[in-house]
């Protein structure tokens, strides 16, 4: 039962374990209080240094988190709780707008480009000691970045774009190091940091991305990276804009050494342009992912850095995963080579989802977010209130919660499965949940 678990062990080790298999089980749950170090090592008759490394060993495997006076505690999100203790499963009914994947209709058929791929892999199997990307692919990525002002690097490939943004922040940063990121913003990332044992710093943001007098403030308590989403961002739908990318490349000139991570999920389903940062500072990374304009499960993103970085990247990559399956490289190669993608006709879907329902929660008086992407932005007074009144009204919406480190409660919509009939059944069933609570700030 929750709750019940006995922490037990003689060394940091195995008083590590012994939570992790507290966390597995479910006994103990997310947020749960740990005992005090010093109480525990009287408990288990051990010096409380020994319990200071455990609790240590916990914190950089990503599973717990110390805040001050309120001590210990179990993630929110622990790295090793398994999927069914933390899914919700929606009753009957409900209609899921929580999700945040992309319309699968709007998912460009692959059958074709698959063949198209398996034909190429006939003609000359891909074999140990091949170079990593093929070169049609890595052609095409570069000529995709020279043409949106991403400075010249090597390009490479990963499964996916948290595991670019993980690579590169291993190759610079060590336990303890401070990484700025959006808030709100992407959960995973707020995820992947503390589990790497890295701390986060949250960067308030505005529609044009990331505010400068708290990205300023962030560099000042010492971010050692910064992590920005240039459009389409998750969950408000920011867009860097010219103006906000040049007001945050200066305030970069003055700290040359900060690693600086380009996120450009929105490759594909956007049609502004990007103004990076990539080169900014002498360490950067750009990331591009196809998972959102072709499908999640089409697991590659192509990476482009300097060259210390993507040397380190690519070096270790090498030692585990190898490379990213030929077979995919050349199933994307074919869907850029023939353009199987209508990138304009994908944006104005989205874009014509979102502004619709903004629009219908505008006239209820309800404000909200959304300038890119798949997701609406809601802030809220009552989160927890208003999860649970959209549900029983049938709608399943995300709470702001995953997103958040310091901003603003609110919930996260994504129009993705939305057609134009749901726009005013949702939109008044989001103005009556909000309504019993008083007005949320605008954030």
């Amino acid at each position: 039962m929750p709750g019940e678990h006995v922490i037990t062990g003689g060394r940091a080790a195995d008083i590590a374990a012994s939570v992790e298999q507290g966390i597995s089980s479910g006994q103990l749950l997310p947020e749960a209080a740990l005992p005090p170090m010093r109480e525990l090592a009287v408990r288990l008759g051990v010096n409380p240094h020994t319990v200071a490394a455990a609790y240590r060993i916990l914190r950089e495997r990503g599973l717990i988190e110390t805040d001050g006076r309120r001590g210990s505690r179990v993630r929110a999100a622990p790295t090793t709780l398994p999927r069914e203790l933390i899914r919700t499963e929606l009753p009957p009914g409900v209609r899921d707008v929580a999700g945040g994947n992309p319309d699968p209709a709007l998912l460009p058929p692959l059958s074709e480009a698959l063949s198209v791929a398996a034909r190429r892999y006939a003609r000359g199997p891909r074999l140990y000691g091949d170079d990593a990307v093929v070169p049609e692919l890595e052609k095409a990525a570069r000529a995709a970045f020279d043409a949106d002002g991403v400075p010249a690097g090597p390009v490479g490939l990963t499964t996916g774009a948290l595991d670019a943004v993980e690579r590169v922040l291993s190759a610079h940063l060590r336990p303890g190091d401070a990484v700025a990121v959006e808030d709100p913003g992407w959960a995973s990332v707020l995820d992947l940091i503390p589990a790497m044992g890295l701390r986060v710093l949250p960067m308030a943001l505005d529609d044009e991305g990331p505010r400068p007098q708290s990205v300023a403030a962030a560099l000042g308590d010492g971010a050692r990276a910064l992590i920005v989403t240039d459009r389409a961002q998750n969950p408000t739908g920011a867009v860097v804009t010219a103006e906000r990318a040049a007001e945050l490349r200066a305030l970069l000139d003055r700290h040359p050494h900060v690693l600086v991570i380009d996120d450009d999920h929105g490759h594909g389903i956007v049609d502004e342009p990007p103004h990076t940062l990539a080169g900014a500072t002498r360490s950067w990374a750009f990331v591009r992912s196809t998972a959102k304009a072709y499908g999640p499960d089409l697991r590659l993103a192509v990476l482009t850095a300097d060259r210390t970085t993507a040397d380190r990247v690519l070096g270790r990559y090498r030692l585990g995963p190898g490379w990213v399956s030929g077979l995919l490289q050349y199933t994307v190669v074919d869907l850029w080579e023939r353009g199987t993608l209508d990138i304009a006709a994908v944006a104005h879907s989205y874009g014509t989802r979102r502004e619709a329902l903004i629009a219908a929660l505008r006239r209820r008086g309800v404000a909200a977010r959304g300038r890119t992407g798949l997701n609406v932005w809601v802030p809220v007074a009552d989160e927890t209130g208003v999860v649970a009144r959209l549900q029983a009204a049938g709608w399943a919406v995300a709470p702001g919660a995953r997103f958040r480190v310091d901003s603003s409660p609110a919930v996260r919509l994504t129009v993705s499965l939305l057609a134009a009939e749901d726009m005013e059944p949702l939109a008044e069933a989001v103005a009556d949940a909000v309504r019993p609570g008083p007005g949320a700030r605008y954030v």
